[in-house]
Order: structure tokens, then sequence, then C-alpha cells
């Protein structure tokens, strides 16, 4: 039965990271005490062993300890063995383009399909949909494929900001830009605003926080749903 806890981001404006999710966590990761963290998104391009102190630091709150998939000499083995998985945020290009190189991606979606459980923030989220293709990215590498986990039947657009009617940016909104991915493409979009994520226990996803979210379907007109909303047969 899949356990996911998919958010839209890792920190929160003033506060220091994870720390808006670390009661979450607690019981999330309740029978869990060692996870492991793939570093590959590399936010800022942080170095992995950068990028897994920030991680070891916010576990030891909640008494968890963190290993960073790079220090495994053989990454499949360590995902199959793994108690806990967290995929943190950076750049969702340069996550799925290593992902892909070294062919991680259908081992990563059979330790989630099994129940290993698993934290997606960012561009860890991005990738539990069926593809990358609602990433706010840069595309500074260019993976082999957009597609990615599909563990979850549509796809997520974290960090999803609602366009600003005093801004003088004339560039595209969020909205905008989901509504060309939807010329191309049919699956439906979530736009997770920040603090929000989703709980996935087997077939069940629900909507976490305090905020709304917001849906996008193919040739439909976008709308609100409030936390603790079902959006198990979201497609």
């Amino acid at each position: 039965m899949k356990k996911l806890l998919i958010a839209s981001t890792s920190t929160l404006h003033g506060s220091g990271y994870l720390d808006y999710l670390l009661d979450e966590l607690i019981h999330f990761f309740k029978s869990t005490k060692t996870i492991v963290f793939i570093p590959y998104a590399r936010p800022g391009g942080l170095s992995h062993e950068e990028y897994t102190k920030i991680v070891q630091k916010a576990f030891r709150k909640i008494q968890k300890n963190i290993i960073g998939l790079h220090e495994f000499e053989d990454p499949k083995q360590a995902i199959n063995q793994a108690e806990g998985i967290f995929v943190g945020g950076g750049n969702s290009y340069v996550l799925v383009d290593q992902l892909y190189k070294i062919d991680l991606l259908d081992t990563l979606k059979v330790a989630l399909d099994s129940g290993t459980p698993y934290l997606g923030t960012s561009a860890g989220s991005n990738i539990c949909g069926i593809s990358m293709g609602t990433s706010n990215d840069m595309p500074i590498v260019h993976p082999q494929s957009f597609e990615t986990l599909g563990v979850l039947p549509f796809n997520i657009n974290p960090h999803y900001l609602d366009p600003n009617p005093d801004s003088k940016h004339m560039g595209e909104t969020r909205e905008t830009r989901i509504k060309e991915f939807h010329c191309y493409n049919k699956q439906a979009v979530i736009g997770l605003r920040e603090g929000s994520f989703l709980s996935v226990q087997g077939k069940q996803i629900t909507l976490k926080g305090a905020l709304n979210a917001r849906i996008f379907e193919q040739n439909k007109t976008p709308y609100e749903i409030e936390p603790d909303s079902d959006l198990s047969d979201l497609r």
C-alpha cells in the first residue's frame, strides 16, 4: 500500500528547513529509523554532501537518521532495502536526468508502490506525477524523458502562485503556463500552494495543510478545493 507525503515546499518563509512538516513527519516515519535521502536535485548547485547535511540537521530534530543515496555503492539495492525515502527540492530537470542516468526510476516506483514511506518536496513532488512537464524549473540539463514515477494519476505544480493584480510583471502567470500544458497533455494538474501537501495512503489521496489548492483539468475552468478534500478520482 502506497504511503506518500507530497509537499509543495521544504521551507516556509520565516521557518527552518522542514520545520512546518516535523509534527507530520513524526507520525509519517514513526516506524522508520533511517531514511535514504536522494540529493540529486541540488538546489543552488549544492553538492550532494552539502545538501545531505542540511537534511540530516532537520531530521535530527525528530531522531531520524539520514543517509545520502550518493554514499551507497549500489543505489538500486539501497532503494530496495530502504526503510524510508526522501527526495528534496531543487531543479527537477537535474533530478530526473540523474535518475535516468543511473536507471533508478523503475526501482523507485516499485519501492513506492510496495509501501516504502516516501516524502517528496518540490522537485521530489514533481517526480511523483505522470510527468515533470508542470515543473517551474529551468531546463538546464536534458533528461532522456519527461516521464516520471506516475505514482499519482495527475501532475503536480508545486509553489503555485496566484496572479498578483498589483504586479507590473508582464510575463505569463502560472495559470497561463498550465493552460499551455493542457494544449498538449490530458492529465489534470494540482497547483499546490506553499504549506500544502498531499497525503497518500494506498488509493486514498487527500489535500492537507491550511490552504486551498487549485485544480486544472483539460478543457475545464480551473477550480479551488479545500483542505481535507479527496483527490483519489482526479485524473
